[in-house]
This record gives C-alpha cells, sequence and structure tokens, in this order.
C-alpha cells in the first residue's frame, strides 16, 4: 500500500463518520445560506506570482511543522502580507486540520480560501461549500476521469473553483482534457512523499494556454518562489515555509517580492 492509499482509506472513514453525524440535505441548506464564493482567478492571473498561504500543523513527511492554536489569526498575518488566498488543511489524521479550521479563517479573512483535502466524494464538495470555501482541491491521482468530471461540475454548480492537481504528464492531460483552468503541478510525489521541484518544469509547458498554472510544494524561501515564477507559474502555493517562518506577513510579502510583484497591501 502506497502512502497515498493509506491517507485515502482514512479519508474514507472519517467522511462516512461525518455522513452519519451530518446528513447531506443539511449540508445543502448551509450551503444555500453562505455568501457567494469568491472568484480568485482574477487575482491570480494578473501580473507577477500569487502566493497561497497555507495553515498547516503537519504532514506526512515531516511531521509535526507548527503549534498553531488560532488558525484564523495565522491567516489574517498571511493576507496581509499579501496572499491572494488561504489553503485551508481539513484531514484530520495525517494534517491535524479540520472544518473547525476552515470555519475560522473564513470568518475572518476576505481573500478566497481553498479547503485541501483527498477529496473523493461530492459530499466533500457540498462541505466545503457549506464551510465558506471559494476553492477545493482535486487531485488527478485520487480520481479516474468520470469522477473528476463530475466533480468538476459540481464545483461550478456550487460556484467553488477546482484546484486541479497532478504530479505527471498523464495526470497534466487528464486535467487539461477534464477543462481545468486552474492546475497545480505538486512537486511532492504523493505515493512516496518524494519532492523534486524540477517536476514542474517539466511538465508546465504540456499545460494549454490560458490555463493558470501552479507550483505546489517543495519551496524552502524566496528563491524557489522565484525560480517557480521563472518556470511559468503564476501562482505558487507554500504551506511548511510560512508556518515555520515565526514572521508570516514578512514571509509572504518576500516571496511576493522574490519574483518582482509588489504584494497585495490590505
Amino acid at each position: 500500500m502506497s502512502v497515498l492509499d493509506g491517507i485515502l482509506a482514512g479519508v474514507r472513514e472519517d467522511l462516512a463518520e461525518r455522513k452519519r453525524a451530518t446528513p447531506l440535505a443539511e449540508l445543502r441548506s448551509r450551503a444555500a445560506d453562505a455568501a457567494p464564493a469568491i472568484d480568485p482567478l482574477p487575482a491570480f492571473r494578473a501580473p507577477g506570482v500569487s502566493v497561497i498561504a497555507e495553515v498547516k500543523r503537519r504532514s506526512p513527511s515531516k511531521g509535526a511543522l507548527a503549534d498553531i492554536p488560532d488558525p484564523a489569526s495565522l491567516a489574517v498575518q498571511y493576507a496581509a502580507g499579501g496572499a491572494a488566498a488561504i489553503s485551508v488543511l481539513t484531514e484530520r489524521r495525517r494534517f491535524g486540520g479540520s472544518l473547525a479550521d476552515l470555519d475560522a479563517v473564513r470568518a475572518r479573512v476576505d481573500v478566497p480560501v481553498l479547503r485541501k483535502d483527498f477529496i473523493v466524494d461530492p459530499y466533500q464538495l457540498w462541505e466545503a461549500r457549506a464551510h465558506g470555501a471559494d476553492l477545493a482541491l482535486l487531485m488527478v491521482v485520487s480520481l479516474d476521469d468520470g469522477q473528476l468530471v463530475d466533480l468538476m461540475g459540481l464545483c461550478e454548480e456550487l460556484g467553488l473553483t477546482p484546484l486541479v492537481e497532478a504530479h505527471t504528464a498523464d495526470e497534466v492531460r487528464r486535467a487539461a482534457a477534464a477543462g481545468a483552468e486552474l492546475l497545480g503541478i505538486n512537486a511532492r510525489d504523493l505515493t512516496t512523499l518524494d519532492v523534486d521541484r524540477s517536476v514542474f518544469a517539466e511538465l508546465v509547458t504540456a499545460i494549454p494556454d490560458g490555463t493558470v498554472k501552479v507550483a505546489e510544494s517543495g519551496v524552502t524561501g524566496p528563491k524557489d518562489v522565484a525560480e517557480y515564477r521563472g518556470w511559468g507559474a503564476d501562482v505558487v502555493l507554500v504551506g511548511e515555509a510560512l508556518v515555520r517562518s515565526g514572521d508570516p506577513s514578512t514571509a509572504v510579502r518576500e516571496f511576493i517580492e522574490a519574483a518582482g510583484h509588489r504584494a497585495r497591501r490590505s
């Protein structure tokens, strides 16, 4: 069993528990009452590089990363530094996240919020919208073509923007064929947890023109963001380097400015 297989098994167990606790009808009602989702694409298409700053307590590869008792406060600091969006990990077992974190962040920031999780079921997209998310991560590696298309269609229905993530040339092809407008290339192989940032450089040329290109994983400092930008990234998603920085607001600003674009001012 790969690392990803183990994660997905836990995700499905936790999902089954949430389905028993909260009927889909209740989620639909809450989603209908939620404020309209924010479209992140105009900001992502602006000149320079955008940063998606991540609320991330731990990871399968590194273990505990940071004590984050107040995810909303961290998100506010990210936004003050110019983050174009906030990513909130909601997977519990390996990443220490929760939907409560998503609620807390949504209540405090006015930039788009991404639900980052291992989404394999439509119920999770209804959860995302009911808890105020504007974007949702869809990983090609964990979905067949039919599931990917169906989940992207539900995203459109709900007003969510799907961030479709790939790691191989075949996954990029599948994401493009499904019509992804926001396509991420993850430098981390989720089956082994190995990281190779050059994967982005190798695969970015296969992404169709007009698609917003997102570089994920492998950022340790501003130079890595600048390199991703040089390879063609429109957006860079950063987690570990920010939660360990000691000054998240300044770190976000330095990452953006390293790629030659002035940070958004609050």
